[in-house]
């Protein structure tokens, strides 16, 4: 047991060690970054097609349907929530949505920056008792707020770093190799 465990932590530093690096075409790699704005009716669109386009130019293909889903509803979360810090606001501006995709033969890295420090939140559930709910877990969600929840389920790994001058970005990370880590069960 130790041993898998010692193992499982050196692919995560490995795949920690990559996302701070640029990719290298001649391994493999590759980088987009795009800026999008959330005043845009058609950002989300916009963000699920480029998403789509760049997985699969870059051989990516099999994370296409999630990432998409990933994307929008990281994207979704800007448009509907962010509020710019006073520092990074610029009055009448849009809203900027940062999106950086890096693709290497073992993963693919995800992220989308916004112009608002306030860390991400998971929402809990509303409180029900069982008997209540009944077999619809859909009960115990409340009606918004459940795309970190969907975000969390579909990639190998979330996490969210504060930006150097404000605001933040959510990094999602899928595996490619199968056995790198095991999916959540949903």
């Amino acid at each position: 047991m130790e041993a898998r465990r010692a193992e499982r932590l050196v692919r995560e530093l490995d795949a920690f060690g990559h996302w701070f690096a640029v990719p290298n075409p001649s391994d493999g790699g590759h980088i987009l970054t795009v800026t999008l704005f959330a005043e845009s009716p058609n950002a989300a669109r916009v963000a699920r097609d480029v998403t789509a386009v760049f997985l699969a130019d870059a051989g990516a293909g099999e994370f296409v349907d999630d990432a998409r889903l990933v994307v929008s509803e990281l994207v979704g979360n800007v448009v509907n929530h962010v509020v710019p810090e006073r520092d990074l606001a610029r009055p009448g501006g849009a809203r900027r949505i940062d999106m950086t995709f890096k693709v290497w033969p073992r993963w693919v890295f995800i992220g989308v920056a916004d112009e608002d420090s306030s860390p991400p939140l998971l929402p809990l559930g509303d409180a029900f008792s069982p008997g209540l709910a009944g077999e619809l877990s859909e009960a115990v969600l409340p009606d918004n707020g459940r795309g970190l929840f969907i975000v969390q389920r579909l990639a190998s790994s979330v996490w969210w770093r504060p930006g150097d001058q404000g605001g933040k970005t959510i990094w999602c990370r899928f595996d490619r190799d199968g056995d790198a880590t095991e999916r959540k069960p949903c």
